[in-house]
């Protein structure tokens, strides 16, 4: 039992303490190497460290309850191009040339219908074919990227609506709009997925699929659902991004599939399925954007970043499964 505890301890609070070591480092090292005379902790830089985590980061809420379904989704990147495309175009097309400033909110609607109907049919495909999820999000990731060349070639989709902007650069105590965004996603989907009978049941069923449908879980309508939710959360997320950019490029939102795994799997969720917490993937967007941008505040360029972060996980991984391991020993080949 106290063996049980320290390895939940350990797993809950392990990506905080990371956090916290890479303020300190991040602040020391910056004393001595960074070519800017802002100091890393300074508050202006972690608002905007909130903001930039936002896209990444409210798909990664989303892809932490489908891993803790015991499924994946690699199509939220293509999915959050395909909505951003729908809602700035859109705001353009002659039906809606009455509505003036309204079509906003129609054309971000229609974003985020696009990503429910996307989600959905990925949900059903999985549920009604028995098929992996992995390969059924692998292939909607190549037919959903598909439609966005399609959509428009290889040219950027732009619209820039001022009104737009300057709802998407408001802020509340100088945090902006996608931040507080970002925020209430997190708390709302922790309070679905510990509060609710929908969260327990997630819970059990990447836990024991079987032992799930013995119990009377309807685990195909379950995962449909689940899936509607990071469609929805990956058009939101585009909304919230381009709101305040206006264009949209094809290849925008390639490896945001990789980056949400990499970020609920350093919050702690199980590759596996069954455990993982919103706040800890909260954690996991954090700490990722926090070695992002601290190694860009001494002078590492991009490649080094994506190393540092790539060996990490990799660590991550590693101690999990020793933290994990059954007592009847190491695994052999």
């Amino acid at each position: 039992m106290q063996q049980d505890r320290l390895k939940n301890l350990l797993s809950s609070g392990a990506i905080w303490g990371f956090i916290v070591l890479e303020l300190i480092f991040f602040s020391i090292a910056g004393e001595y190497l960074s070519l800017s005379e802002r100091a890393f902790m300074d508050l202006d830089n972690m608002l905007l460290l909130l903001k930039q985590s936002a896209p990444i980061g409210i798909i990664a809420v989303g892809m932490c309850v489908i891993m803790i379904n015991g499924n994946i989704d690699l199509s939220v990147g293509a999915i959050f191009a395909l909505c951003a495309i729908v809602m700035l175009d859109s705001m353009s097309w002659p039906m809606f040339d009455a509505l003036g400033d309204w079509v906003i909110p129609v054309s971000a609607c229609l974003a985020l219908l696009t990503g429910c109907v996307l989600g959905f049919i990925n949900g059903f495909i999985v549920w009604k074919t028995g098929v992996d999820a992995f390969i059924v999000t692998l292939g909607a990731m190549l037919g959903y990227r598909g439609l966005v060349f399609m959509y428009n070639g290889e040219q950027p989709t732009s619209n820039l609506n001022w009104t737009l902007v300057d709802m998407a650069e408001a802020d509340i105590l100088g945090v902006e709009t996608p931040a507080i965004i970002f925020l209430v996603v997190v708390v709302v989907v922790w309070l679905i997925m510990s509060r609710t009978v929908h969260g327990r049941n997630a819970y059990a069923i990447g836990d024991n699929r079987e032992a799930a449908v013995n119990a009377g879980i309807r685990v195909g309508p379950h995962f449909v659902m689940n899936f509607v939710l990071i469609g929805f959360l990956s058009a939101l997320s585009a909304v919230a991004f381009y709101s305040a950019s206006g264009s949209v490029n094809p290849n925008d939102g390639m490896l945001f599939e990789l980056w949400a795994i990499t970020a609920v799997v350093l919050g702690g969720t199980k590759l596996t399925g069954g455990k993982g917490s919103v706040i800890g993937t909260f954690g996991g967007v954090i700490a990722i954007q926090l070695l992002r941008k601290g190694l860009g505040h001494i002078g590492a360029d991009s490649e080094t970043v994506n190393l540092v972060i790539g060996c990490i996980l990799i660590a991550v991984l590693f101690l999990d499964r020793q933290l994990n391991r059954k007592s009847t020993g190491e695994l052999k080949v």
